[in-house]
């Protein structure tokens, strides 16, 4: 019996599967509460994969 193989991750070549990223502005808020963005990968929109989840045939939008 052959092993089972779990199916090959397509990781986004454009960020390495590090699709999203926390930047500082270097600065607090009067709260104390640093001031970040959160940056997301152009290529993958933030799921860090290449691969699209299939539609399946009949499906509605």
């Amino acid at each position: 019996m052959t092993p089972r193989t779990r199916p090959q991750t397509h990781i986004c070549p454009n960020c390495n599967g590090f699709a999203s990223a926390v930047i500082t502005f270097g600065g607090r808020d009067r709260h104390g509460h640093l001031r970040t963005i959160t940056a997301s990968c152009p290529a993958c929109h933030g799921t860090g994969t290449t691969r699209r989840t299939p539609v399946r045939k009949g499906a509605r939008a």
